[in-house]
């Protein structure tokens, strides 16, 4: 069965396990970022001239600020945004860029190829031989490299028992079935959603759909507030998992917080105070 499309997702358990990639359960979203997504910005746009205060803008986008975890074309977007305002440099086009991103409901080379061949935009043609570069610079990367994070692969395990369990993520679907493959994480998911299956809500909104489950037995985990806005967009429970703390979070889940969830007693005031912890690390 292909996990990677919503519509072949068969619900067999009562609670709904979604888990993101990048910087949640794997240790990639540094290493991605600082080895692919970021150099290929300045070798598609040719901004040596300032590539250090540029890498350090698009780093601090997506990995420190409230914005982590945004999807790579949104991403570039705002960086492109930011150079504008800020007077270092002037990407054409930028601001097309900006409103296909905002608009689309699939934000995938694949969509992206899409609209190029309806639009001909060349800022579009731009992205979209970036993100290219991006994958091919990621493949390269070495998966010993990353990894999943302490307590990951237990807790799935765990979870599983009780919950299916779907990959809801920005990622490339590729990469994704390459590194949970690799790891042995892949046998725990019964779904592998990728940035081709569509935005995270819209992901979310299909299992909940196709599974029939209720809003209270869905529970999403993720390290970024975009996350906790897909989860928010569809009426679910969220986990967060706080970066720099992957360790920790993911033991919390399975001692206390995934329990506290098939008990009932994880909305309310209990993750209340885990949303409070997990906004109040992530700035501007």
């Amino acid at each position: 069965m292909d996990k990677t499309k919503i519509e072949n997702f068969q619900r067999t358990k009562d609670f709904l396990l979604c888990v993101d990639s990048d910087g949640c359960a794997m240790n990639t979203m540094e290493i991605k970022h600082r080895r692919s997504f970021g150099p290929k910005i300045i070798e598609v746009w040719g901004l040596e001239a300032d590539q250090e205060r540029i890498l350090d803008m698009w780093n601090h986008l997506n990995l420190y600020a409230s914005t982590r975890g945004i999807n790579r074309f949104k991403g570039l977007a705002a960086l492109f945004e930011k150079l504008d305002a800020e007077g270092i440099a002037q990407i054409p086009g930028w601001r097309e860029l900006k409103e296909w991103a905002d608009t689309t409901p699939a934000l995938s080379n694949a969509a992206l190829k899409a609209e190029i061949e309806k639009t001909g935009k060349e800022i579009l043609k731009q992205a979209y031989d970036w993100s290219l570069r991006v994958n091919e610079s990621i493949a390269q990367i070495p998966m010993e490299d990353g990894g999943p994070f302490e307590n990951v692969k237990e807790t799935l395990a765990m979870a599983g028992e009780k919950a299916n369990i779907s990959i809801v993520s920005s990622a490339n679907g590729q990469a994704i079935q390459d590194e949970w493959g690799h790891f042995g994480l892949a046998e725990y998911t019964d779904a592998m959603l990728g940035q081709e299956a569509g935005t995270k809500s819209i992901c979310i909104e299909g299992l909940k759909a196709k599974g029939g489950y209720a809003d209270d037995h869905i529970l999403m985990t993720g390290d970024a507030l975009g996350d906790l806005k897909a989860a928010e967009d569809n009426g679910v429970l969220f986990y967060p998992i706080i970066a720099g703390q992957e360790g920790k979070s993911w033991k919390r889940l399975h001692d206390e917080a995934f329990p506290r969830f098939l008990a009932g007693t994880y909305a309310g005031e209990y993750q209340k105070s885990l949303l409070d912890e997990f906004k109040a690390l992530l700035s501007d």
